[in-house]
């Protein structure tokens, strides 16, 4: 894995599923690399792009889905297999990503987020001089 990100997820479940009855998945996420960008797709069906949160703080991005248990009118729940709950993923970023410049977009059910590279950590070609 590219030394730009690691992946901080050992803590994460136990002490969130401790604070809260609701259950809290952590999506399932590969990380590519380009020589402008990594790029991290996250696993996050039945989630609504206005309940994801991507955040920021120092070097931990963060990201997190929230999902509404779904209602049906006149019916009672009496047996269920089927697990909804909330994602979160917490990843340590390098200082060779430019955090001003992270885009995130949402497309049937998998997070694309987009965090370029700052200009000291893309490989550039240097030109030899003949004197």
């Amino acid at each position: 894995m590219s030394n730009n990100v690691s992946v901080l997820d050992k803590e994460l479940m136990p002490r969130s599923q401790a604070k809260t009855n609701i259950h809290k998945f952590i999506p399932r996420c590969d990380i590519y690399e380009t020589d402008k960008a990594i790029v991290v797709l996250a696993d996050m069906p039945g989630v609504d792009e206005n309940q994801i949160d991507v955040t920021i703080e120092k070097n931990i991005l963060t990201i997190k889905g929230n999902i509404q248990e779904p209602e049906y009118a006149n019916y009672n729940l009496i047996y269920s297999e089927y697990k909804t709950g909330n994602y979160e993923r917490v990843f340590a970023l390098s200082d060779e990503v430019n955090k001003d410049e992270i885009q995130a977009c949402l497309k049937n059910g998998v997070l694309k987020l987009m965090l370029p590279k700052s200009p000291v950590a893309m490989a550039r070609k240097i030109t030899v001089k003949a004197e």
